[in-house]
């Protein structure tokens, strides 16, 4: 039971350090938001090397084909890094297979799709959507309010000129 309330603990300090994280990005704070960045990150994977299988907070196997196909977590880090790979028809594959998790993964996985075929009114009309809904959130996980998928897609998007622009206050300025 101990490794269990310690895998717990850490769990629960990587989440203070990624909120750290997102509220100094929102304030555009970049050194600071990586430094808090790079410690959540430590300690996720320490709260996962102690973590038993399958439990909350576990990293998504989404390497060397690993990932579960019947799970849109994992199919959304699969999509995710095929579009980090420029494997445009895998990242359409796998956006594919998030379809019916939820209506957040069925919007991200039609920005991810747009994103994959070059479909820039798709892709816009997609990520619009994505920040209206994390913009009518009452909770988010870290306590922070932030559009963190949003921001991720767009800078994907970016370097394929893709980037929609959204504005909110739940991105920081000029993401």
């Amino acid at each position: 039971m101990v490794a269990a309330k310690r895998h717990q603990e850490l769990l629960q300090a990587a989440i203070e350090r990624d909120a750290e994280g997102q509220a100094a990005l929102l304030s555009r704070e970049l050194e600071r938001a990586r430094a808090a960045f790079t410690e959540a990150a430590r300690l996720y994977r320490e709260s996962w090397a102690q973590a038993p299988p399958r439990s909350y907070g576990r990293l998504v196997r989404a390497e060397r084909g690993e990932a579960d196909p019947e799970s849109p977590t994992a199919s959304y880090a699969q999509a995710l890094a095929a579009l980090v790979a420029v494997d445009d028809g895998a990242a359409e594959t796998w956006a594919g297979r998030m379809h019916g998790g939820s209506d957040a993964f069925d919007r991200t996985a039609g920005a991810i799709a747009a994103l994959a075929r070059s479909d820039q009114a798709g892709y816009a009309a997609a990520i619009e959507e994505i920040v209206r809904d994390f913009e009518r959130r009452a909770d988010h996980l870290t306590g922070i309010a932030i559009a963190d998928t949003a921001l991720v897609l767009e800078r994907l998007a970016a370097p394929r000129g893709m980037a929609a622009g959204v504005s909110s206050e739940l991105l920081p300025a000029g993401s």
